[in-house]
C-alpha cells in the first residue's frame, strides 16, 4: 500500500471513528431522556406568599386583628379522611383545580409540617400550567388563593406562619423536553413555624392544651339541640376570653390565645368559634371585612356565619364581648346584640371584603337570612 492509500485509509478510519462517537453521544442523550435524568437544571425561582399581616395592623373598639400526600406516609388514613372533609369546605369549593391540589397537599402534610422544615414536593405536577405564557405568575396566583383558603378554614394550622413559606419552581431543560420541579419550603427562614414555636415538640404541647380546652367547652354543649349548642359555645367565649388591647401579646390572633391564654383579638375569637362549630358539625365560615363601631370608626374585622335550620346567620362573638368602660358586668341584652343576626341587622355596620389580599381571589360568602333568627 502506497503512502497515498495509507492517508486515505487513515482519513476513512478517523471519519468512521468520529461517526461512531457521535452516534454513541446521541444514544447516550436519548438514554438520558428515556430515563428522565436532567442534563441541565435551570435556576430555581422563589415565589413568596404576601405578608397578610401588613393588611390589618389597627385595632377597633373590640377587635381588629391581623388577618392574615404522597410524601406524607405518617398519616395516610388521616389524609383520606381529610380529603372527604374538604368537600364541604366553603372557600375550598371555590378554588380552581390547581389551587385545590396545593391546598390538599399542604393539609395532608400537616403532621410532617410540625417540624417547620418539612419540604412539600409537587414534582412535575404543574407542568401544563408552567409551560404556558406567564405560567409562573398563574401558579403564584393559584398558590396565594390556596394558602388564603387553607389558613382561614383550618384553625388547627395555627402553628404555621404562611408568610415564611416559599413555593419554588425549578426548570429542568433537556434536549427534547422541559420539565419542572415544584416544592414548598421555608426558603431563607430557619423554619415556617409561627412566632414562639421552634420545633415539633412545641407544637404538640400547644395542641394538647388546645385539645383539653376544646373538649371542656364541648362537654358543656353535649345533649343540646343545635341552637343551644351554638348559644352555649358563644356564651363561653364571651364570658371567658378577654379582649387584648395592646396587640403586643403572643398568639392573640389564633386559637391558642383564645382557648388557652384566653386573650385575643377578633381573629382569635372568630377562629375559636369556627373550630368549635366544626367540632359540633355546624356549617360555618369565617368572614373577613370591615365594621363600623359605635364611635363611627371603621376598621378591619373578623366574624362568622353559621347555618341553622336551613338558613345562614351572622355571629360576631367579639362585638358581643365589648370592653366595659370602668369595669363591671356586661348587660344580658348586649351579650346577644350580634348573635344569629340576619342581613337586615348585621349589614348596618358590617361590610364583607371578598378578597383577603389586594389582587387576591375574590371569595363569595353564603347569602344570609334577611331576618334575625327567631327561637
Amino acid at each position: 500500500m502506497n503512502f497515498k492509500d495509507k492517508i486515505i485509509s487513515f482519513i476513512l478510519f478517523f471519519i468512521s471513528t468520529m461517526m461512531l462517537i457521535a452516534i454513541g453521544i446521541f444514544g447516550y442523550i436519548i438514554y438520558k431522556e428515556i430515563v428522565d435524568m436532567p442534563i441541565e437544571t435551570g435556576i430555581s425561582e422563589q415565589i413568596t406568599y404576601p405578608n397578610l399581616e401588613s393588611t390589618n395592623k389597627k385595632e377597633e373598639q373590640n377587635a381588629v386583628g391581623d388577618i392574615f400526600s404522597e410524601n406524607n406516609t405518617d398519616n395516610t388514613n388521616d389524609s383520606v379522611n381529610t380529603v372527604e372533609k374538604l368537600k364541604s369546605r366553603y372557600l375550598y369549593n371555590q378554588l380552581d383545580s390547581t389551587a385545590k391540589t396545593i391546598y390538599d397537599k399542604i393539609y395532608s402534610s400537616k403532621q410532617n409540617m410540625k417540624t417547620g422544615t418539612y419540604k412539600i414536593e409537587f414534582g412535575n405536577t404543574f407542568s401544563e400550567i408552567l409551560s404556558k405564557e406567564n405560567g409562573e405568575k398563574e401558579l403564584q396566583k393559584q398558590y396565594q388563593s390556596a394558602i388564603e383558603a387553607l389558613m382561614y378554614e383550618n384553625t388547627d394550622l395555627f402553628f404555621i406562619n404562611a408568610t415564611k413559606m416559599y413555593i419554588n419552581i425549578e426548570t429542568i431543560t433537556k434536549l427534547l423536553s422541559v420539565t419542572y420541579n415544584v416544592y414548598i419550603n421555608s426558603g431563607e427562614y430557619e423554619n415556617y413555624l409561627a412566632d414562639g414555636l421552634t420545633c415539633k415538640e412545641d407544637v404538640e404541647i400547644y395542641e394538647a392544651k388546645i385539645e383539653e380546652a376544646k373538649n371542656n367547652i364541648l362537654t358543656l354543649a353535649q345533649g343540646k339541640d343545635n341552637y343551644e349548642k351554638i348559644k352555649t359555645i358563644h356564651n363561653y367565649l364571651v364570658e371567658n376570653i378577654e379582649y387584648e388591647t395592646t396587640i403586643s401579646q403572643p398568639n392573640i390572633y389564633n386559637i391558642y390565645g383564645a382557648l388557652v391564654s384566653k386573650r385575643c383579638v377578633c381573629e382569635g375569637y372568630a377562629k375559636s368559634f369556627q373550630l368549635l362549630m366544626n367540632e359540633i358539625g355546624i356549617q360555618n365560615v369565617m368572614v373577613i371585612g370591615r365594621a363600623t363601631n359605635d364611635d363611627n370608626q371603621t376598621e378591619n374585622h373578623a366574624w362568622n356565619y353559621v347555618q341553622l335550620d336551613g338558613n345562614w346567620y351572622a355571629v360576631d362573638v367579639t362585638w358581643d364581648d365589648p370592653i366595659v368602660v370602668g369595669g363591671g358586668f356586661l348587660p344580658q341584652m348586649s351579650k346577644y346584640k350580634y348573635f344569629l343576626k340576619g342581613s337586615k341587622t348585621i349589614n348596618k355596620n358590617h361590610i364583607i371584603m371578598g378578597n383577603f389580599t389586594e389582587g387576591g381571589k375574590t371569595f363569595k360568602y353564603p347569602e344570609l337570612s334577611v331576618e334575625d333568627y327567631k327561637k
